[in-house]
C-alpha cells in the first residue's frame, strides 16, 4: 500500500479538481486552495479541506501542488509575503504548462526561501486524471524524482523523470503545440470534407486505415460535428496560452514558427468570438464556420 501523504494543492480548475479527487480517493490527504475560493468548495463534499489563502494550505502539508493558470499566478499566490514564509522545508511540485525559463526562475525562488522544487506538468484528459493513468513528465533531480514517485504513482502508471528542471517544462509545451496543430488541421480537413460533399463515414475510414489518423481526431469528431464545445476537459483560452508560450520557447532556439502563428490567430478568433471558456475544440467555428441555417452551441 502507498504511503499516505499530506499534500497542498494549490488551483482547482479542472485538472487541479479533477488531480485534487484522485488523491483523496488513493488515501492522500488534500488541503485546496483556489483563488476564486467558490471553485473550490465542491471538493468539501469528498472530505477534501478547503482553506482561505495559500500559507494555510502550504502549513499544514510536506507536499505543495501547484496547479495554477500560468507563472504570473504562481508567483502571486506562492511568493505572497505571507506564503513565502511557509516555504521552507516543503517539497513544491510545479503541475501546470509554463515555460522552461519560468520554471527555472520559479527554481531559484522556492530554493532561496529553502523549499525544494521539481517541475510535473502531465499529458491527459479528465477520465485519466481521476483514473490515475496521467503521462506524468518529471523535470528533477534523481534523488528527488524517487522520494516523489509515490506521489507520482497515484497520478500515473509510469512517472518518468525527462532531466532537471526545465526539460520535462519543454517537453510538455512540445506535446501541447501538437494539441492545436492537429485540432486545426483536422477541422479544416473536416470542413472541406463536409462542403465538398464527401460522406464523413468515407472521409473518417479511410483516414483511421492511414499512417495520418491520430486518436485525437476521434475523440473530438462528435463535439465538431454536433458543434457541441461544452463541459471542456481543456479550455481554448489555455490552449492558446500554451500556443503562445511554445511559440516563444521555439523562436528562442531558433526554430521558425509560421505555422503555429496561423493556429494562434485562429485561437484568438476563437476567443474574441466569445468561446475563450468552451473547450478547445470551438476552434472549428473559426476554421468552418456555420452555414446559414446551422446553429452555433
Amino acid at each position: 500500500m502507498k504511503p499516505s501523504l499530506r499534500i497542498a494543492l494549490l488551483g482547482t480548475g479542472l485538472l487541479g479538481r479533477a488531480i485534487a479527487e484522485r488523491l483523496q480517493a488513493v488515501g492522500h490527504t488534500v488541503i485546496a486552495y483556489n483563488r476564486t475560493a467558490a471553485k473550490a468548495l465542491p471538493l468539501q463534499a469528498l472530505g477534501i479541506a478547503v482553506v482561505g489563502t495559500s500559507e494555510l494550505a502550504v502549513a499544514q502539508a510536506e507536499y505543495v501542488l501547484l496547479l495554477l493558470a500560468d507563472a504570473v499566478a504562481i508567483q502571486s499566490v506562492l511568493f505572497s509575503p505571507a506564503c513565502s514564509g511557509a516555504l521552507k522545508g516543503k517539497t513544491i511540485v510545479q503541475m501546470g504548462t509554463i515555460a522552461s525559463t519560468e520554471s527555472l526562475e520559479l527554481q531559484q525562488e522556492v530554493e532561496r526561501h529553502g523549499g525544494r522544487y521539481c517541475e510535473a506538468p502531465v499529458l491527459g484528459s479528465l477520465a485519466e486524471a481521476k483514473l490515475g493513468t496521467l503521462f506524468v513528465m518529471v523535470g528533477a533531480t534523481e534523488e528527488l524524482f524517487t522520494l516523489l514517485k509515490p506521489l507520482f504513482g497515484s497520478l500515473g502508471r509510469e512517472p518518468r523523470l525527462i532531466g532537471p528542471v526545465g526539460r520535462a517544462a519543454a517537453l510538455k509545451l512540445a506535446l501541447n503545440l501538437l494539441i492545436g496543430a492537429e485540432t486545426s488541421a483536422f477541422a479544416l480537413s473536416l470542413g472541406l470534407i463536409q462542403r465538398s460533399g464527401v460522406s464523413v463515414d468515407t472521409f473518417m475510414g479511410i483516414l483511421r486505415e492511414s499512417a495520418l489518423f491520430a486518436p485525437t481526431f476521434d475523440k473530438k469528431l462528435p463535439r465538431l460535428l454536433k458543434r457541441d464545445y461544452h463541459q471542456p476537459n481543456f479550455s481554448t483560452r489555455h490552449l492558446l496560452k500554451d500556443v503562445t508560450l511554445c511559440s516563444e520557447e521555439a523562436a528562442r532556439c531558433g526554430l521558425t514558427t509560421d505555422g503555429l502563428d496561423g493556429v494562434r490567430t485562429i485561437l484568438e478568433e476563437a476567443i474574441a468570438q466569445g468561446r475563450g471558456d468552451l473547450d478547445y475544440s470551438a476552434l472549428y467555428d473559426v476554421v468552418n464556420p456555420p452555414l446559414c441555417g446551422e446553429t452555433l452551441s
